[in-house]
Formats: C-alpha cells, sequence, structure tokens
C-alpha cells in the first residue's frame, strides 16, 4: 500500500495511521484482533481513486503502541476512534469495521452518529465473547505471552480463515504469507487479546444506529458465526445483511474481490442518497 504512514498520538499514545490523502469522502477502515492495517490492503487499492481512505493500527497492535495495561479495551479503541476523527477533522466518515473492528465500529455508530456516514460491519458480534470460547482462548494467549504467537499459528489460522482459503493449493503462497504476519505479532499482543475476551456487549445500544449500515458475513466463519450477523442486522433498522461466499473470519483477505464490491457499491449509493 503506498499511502503515507505515520504515527499520531491519539488519547496519548502513539497510534500508526495510514492515509491516502485527498478530497474525497473518507472511509475510515478499523481492523481485527491479531492484524493490523493491512488486512484491507486490497479494499483501499481500489477505493483511494474515488475515496480518502484512513486506516489505523490499534493500541497494542500492528505498529502502534502498546500501553502496559492488563487488558486494551474496547472502550478505549472506540475512544481512539473518536479521537482519531476528530484529530484528522474528516467526520462524518464510512466507517468500515471487522471482527474486533466491527466491536469499535459499533459502539462508534451508536454513541457519535453525527461522526457515521455509514456502516459497514464484517464477521463481527455484538455480544460478548461466548463462555465455550473463553478457556480455549485464554490457553492460547497464556502461550502467546510467554512464548509468542507463532507457537500456537496452526491452532489459530482455522480460527482466522474459512476451510476454502486453508485448502487452496492455488494460494498456499498467500496463505504462507498471512501465517507470517500472525506469527510475526509481538508478544505482548496478549494485552490486546484480553480486551476482546473480556468485552462488554453492544447489543443494548444497537438501536440507537441510525446510520445506513451493511452486515457482511463469510459462510464459513467459524469465529463470529452468521447467527451473529443475523442478530445484529435484526437490531440495527434498516440494516442491509449480506453472506459471502467461502469466506471465514477474515473475509476481506480470502473473498477481497467479493467484500471491494460490496463495501464500493454500498458507500457509492450512500453518498447517492440512495440509503438514510
Amino acid at each position: 500500500m503506498s499511502q503515507s504512514g505515520q504515527h499520531l498520538t491519539i488519547n496519548g499514545i502513539r497510534l500508526w495511521v495510514e492515509d491516502t490523502g485527498g478530497s474525497g469522502p473518507p472511509v475510515l477502515f478499523s481492523h481485527g484482533l491479531l492484524w493490523s492495517t493491512r488486512m484491507f490492503d486490497a479494499q483501499v487499492a481500489t477505493l483511494r481513486s474515488r475515496y480518502r481512505c484512513i486506516a489505523w493500527d490499534h493500541r497494542g497492535q500492528g505498529r502502534s503502541d502498546v500501553p502496559n495495561v492488563h487488558a486494551i479495551s474496547i472502550e478505549d479503541c472506540y475512544a481512539d476512534a473518536v479521537a482519531l476523527i476528530e484529530q484528522l477533522g474528516v467526520g462524518p466518515v464510512h466507517i468500515v469495521g471487522l471482527s474486533m473492528g466491527g466491536f469499535v465500529a459499533m459502539r462508534l455508530a451508536a454513541r457519535r452518529p453525527g461522526l457515521v456516514r455509514s456502516c459497514v460491519l464484517l464477521e463481527t458480534s455484538a455480544e460478548t465473547e461466548p463462555a465455550e470460547n473463553v478457556p480455549r482462548y485464554r490457553t492460547l494467549n497464556r502461550v502467546t505471552r510467554w512464548f509468542g504467537l507463532r507457537l500456537v499459528a496452526n491452532k489459530v489460522m482455522p480460527i482466522m480463515f474459512g476451510e476454502t482459503f486453508l485448502n487452496d493449493p492455488a494460494r498456499a503462497v498467500e496463505r504462507a504469507v498471512w501465517r507470517e504476519r500472525l506469527s510475526e505479532n509481538r508478544r505482548d499482543i496478549w494485552r490486546a487479546v484480553n480486551g476482546v475476551i473480556e468485552r462488554a456487549p453492544i447489543m443494548p445500544e444497537l438501536s440507537h444506529i441510525t446510520a445506513p449500515t451493511l452486515i457482511m458475513v463469510g459462510d464459513e466463519d467459524v469465529a463470529t458465526v452468521p447467527l451473529k450477523a443475523e442478530r445484529i442486522h435484526a437490531a440495527v433498522r434498516g440494516s442491509k445483511l449480506v453472506r459471502i461466499p467461502h469466506a471465514g473470519h477474515t473475509s476481506s483477505v480470502e473473498q477481497p474481490g467479493h467484500v471491494t464490491a460490496a463495501i464500493e457499491a454500498w458507500v457509492g449509493r450512500v453518498e447517492a442518497g440512495e440509503h438514510g
């Protein structure tokens, strides 16, 4: 991705921000846990010709700084998103959030509607982490804290990606790239993982979302199963739900063309006044 990147101090911590610039309507990208701005490279490459694309690494992840806390809360990440929009002076934005990025996007749309032009949610949930997942995730997190993610990458890849992507021989090189990116996470990523595991639900606030909202979910997502997306769809008035074929929890990577086309069409219709 060729847009400029820099560290900006947001709420007292340095966050890595990539901004294509330009005068087009702003589209803000909020990434998922264990990843970075890189998960939206394909989308930005296409959209940057028409829109100002801004992506940032959440605190404790990617190239952003890591606070010395037990858990980096979703509430702090939400506050960072608000401050980033206000500091750049780009609101209202089209916010695109995947998984953990969706936790942030839903809070932004529900609590600060004046900052959100439209909302695109991918592979996310408005509920707490399912109780059956917590022991497994805490075990993986403990290993990560002491030994790094490389040791558990083989366990994490099937959570992050669907069967189609994981088993396609033609995508072996691409799969290896993403496995390496996963493995390269700093050991202190455990702080961000705790924040996701311990998050509060946002479901009770979804009725406050008034921005046009597109919800997308891969039909192979095992981390936030399609039922989670259906519940968000039922709670957000006027929202649209789209299933992404042959995609798991990282659909922006697994089915980049499908995801990009859906975002481009949605944002374009909102800009043309066809939604909301």
